[in-house]
């Protein structure tokens, strides 16, 4: 067993939980979404039945009941005189389930492959003559593939040669290998949140106390917390989405990237720039570069075309000054040997055509965000739609901290969404849904009905006092 949560911190977690009946299957209901998201990690201590029951004001035979449930389904083993424990989930990633046959997947927000992509494959095929002569996989990249990112960062006014370039395997393994490099156990980590939670969950997993940073949708970052945090608690790194934050969609204005550029200068803090989302630009335009100002030794971007051209092509990079490089070439192979030739080929050649790719990208993603927020905003005028220019989702206010309540109850119908608390990296966001736009338009529509139908019986079933508690927590 690694941990134990609270009666008062799982009755806070579970939120607007009573949604319908059996009350105690609404209460396992509950509990499975905490688990599915990550928010009730693997192995930790359930609270005894008698204390759950007094922190949520319900009989004890109803929380029997319902880890009863919960065992039927494997998501927790209970021992007698030991208590009741959480199992470790039977899925590769920890917050998403297998979607079935005419579902609507909505828990990725990765847009389908670009349509001329399986043309660019062919014509590498032909080549695998010469491709299967060589290891098959390097440490650092291709050159031809390096020279070609290295070329896209000059087109943005960021001087940056080849021996800046190290090509991961997609970025989450630019992240995690970052990670491991620069952070140490107990070392300070600045992160945004709402936030990507993968990187977050990798960030953890290095050993880092994490320090929030919030964004939102209205605001922006808040840069007076910003500039306390580096100058209180001297973040190691900080990872940071500047263009089309996930999920929020914001992107930093130039007055935001000076403020947190010289506050992280001066805390001595390496800025991890998360730009996988950056060339996906719907109606925003060209922007400045942004942190150009600061120390190049202080500045790592993280790119990929796993957004842009497809999720399946496990291609990312790091750009960096060298002898950072350097450290990350030293310390791959405990991660992984290094990318697949066939894949870097076929990324170098996509770079030749990479202003038509982004354009396509552009015109699908324009098509998508317009029929999402039309639906919600003639579905559900009581929620706020923030505007955004690019990215790949909407950040959606409710009004009413349900969006647990609300994830759990449309998968019954058929859309796979991940709840706002997600996103969290200290708690809270559930008054936030996370809404891709990058699925087809006619699923798009359909999951936005169905979500009604899942609301009118998740608000309706809510109690008011409850609700008014759970407000005044969070």
């Amino acid at each position: 067993m690694d941990s134990r949560i609270s009666a008062r911190a799982l009755s806070i977690a579970l939120g607007g939980w009573r949604t319908r009946e059996p009350v105690y299957e609404a209460l396992a209901d509950a509990i499975r979404l905490l688990c599915l998201d990550n928010r009730i990690a693997p192995r930790t201590a359930l609270p005894a039945e008698r204390e759950l029951a007094l922190a949520l004001g319900v009989s004890r035979s109803t929380v029997a009941a319902a880890y009863r449930s919960l065992r039927d389904t494997d998501h927790i083993a209970s021992t007698r005189g030991s208590g009741s424990v959480t199992r470790p989930l039977q899925r590769r990633d920890p917050g998403r389930i297998v979607p079935t046959e005419g579902t609507i997947d909505l828990q990725q927000a990765s847009p389908p492959a670009w349509p001329g992509l399986a043309g660019i494959m062919s014509e590498v095929a032909l080549s695998s003559t010469a491709l299967v002569s060589r290891v098959g996989y390097d440490v650092l990249g291709r050159s031809e593939l390096r020279e070609a990112i290295a070329a896209r960062y000059r087109l943005r006014g960021i001087p940056t040669r080849a021996d800046d370039i190290l090509v991961t395997t997609g970025a989450q393994s630019a992240i995690h290998l970052l990670a491991s490099v620069l952070l140490g156990r107990g070392d300070r980590a600045l992160i945004e949140t709402p936030t990507y939670p993968h990187a977050a969950d990798a960030l953890r997993r290095a050993g880092a106390r994490l320090v929030g940073l919030p964004v939102t949708t209205s605001d922006g970052w808040d840069l007076d917390r910003a500039e306390q945090a580096f100058a209180r608690t001297l973040p190691v790194l900080a990872y940071l989405m500047p263009d089309f934050q996930n999920p929020t969609g914001r992107s930093m204005s130039p007055q935001e990237r000076r403020v947190i550029a010289r506050a992280g200068e001066r805390a001595g803090t390496v800025l991890v720039l998360d730009e996988t989302t950056a060339d996906l630009d719907v109606d925003r335009g060209v922007v400045e570069p942004g942190f150009d100002d600061a120390d190049p030794s202080t500045i790592v971007r993280i790119g990929s075309l796993g957004k842009t051209v497809w999720g399946g092509l496990r291609v990312g990079w790091i750009r960096a000054d060298a002898d950072l490089i350097r450290r990350l070439m030293a310390a791959r192979p405990t991660h992984d040997l290094g990318t697949p030739e066939f894949e870097q080929a076929v990324a170098a050649a996509l770079f030749a055509r990479y202003p038509e790719i982004v354009a396509q990208r552009s015109h699908l993603l324009r098509e998508g965000r317009d029929v999402v927020a039309a639906h919600i905003a003639a579905a559900f005028p009581e929620w706020t739609v923030p505007p955004t220019s690019g990215g790949v989702s909407l950040w959606i206010e409710l009004d009413a901290p349900l969006s647990s309540s609300l994830v759990m109850d449309v998968r019954s119908r058929g859309v796979l969404l991940s709840a706002g608390p997600r996103f969290s990296v200290e708690g809270g966001h559930d008054r936030h849904l996370r809404i891709p736009f990058t699925a087809p338009p006619d699923d798009l529509a359909r999951a936005v009905a169905l979500l009604r139908e899942s609301w009118e019986r998740v608000r309706g079933g809510a109690p008011i006092a409850h609700l008014e508690r759970f407000d005044a927590v969070v």
